[in-house]
């Protein structure tokens, strides 16, 4: 564990990082405004650009080049669109970065 000069230091920094997520769950309480934002918050919820790409199959979504896969998913990370929340889209690059093939490392 990280030694602080002082607990004041470390109050402020728990205190910040107490904004952060009361920033981020705001931004996660937010209703979609768009079938993309649907996707990312489904990647959000699963970790999984399968699992996610399966519920956009069962909504009937079609990526420019027909049936939505796993790569769109990605894609749709790595790019953003238009209409995705950039706050939306920063959540969910980053818990893309902590997840890996056994599973999300949170």
């Amino acid at each position: 564990m990280k030694a602080y000069s002082s607990i004041e230091e470390r109050i402020q920094i728990l205190e910040e990082q107490v904004v952060i997520l009361n920033e981020e769950i705001k931004v996660l309480k937010t209703p979609p405004a768009s079938d993309n934002e649907k996707i990312i918050l489904k990647y959000i919820e699963t970790g999984s650009t399968g699992k996610t790409k399966d519920f956009v199959r069962k909504l009937g979504i079609k990526s420019a080049r027909g049936l939505f896969s796993s790569g769109d998913v990605s894609r749709l990370l790595k790019e953003g669109a238009d209409d995705i929340s950039p706050a939306l889209l920063a959540i969910a690059v980053k818990l893309s970065s902590g997840y890996n093939k056994n599973g999300p490392s949170r």
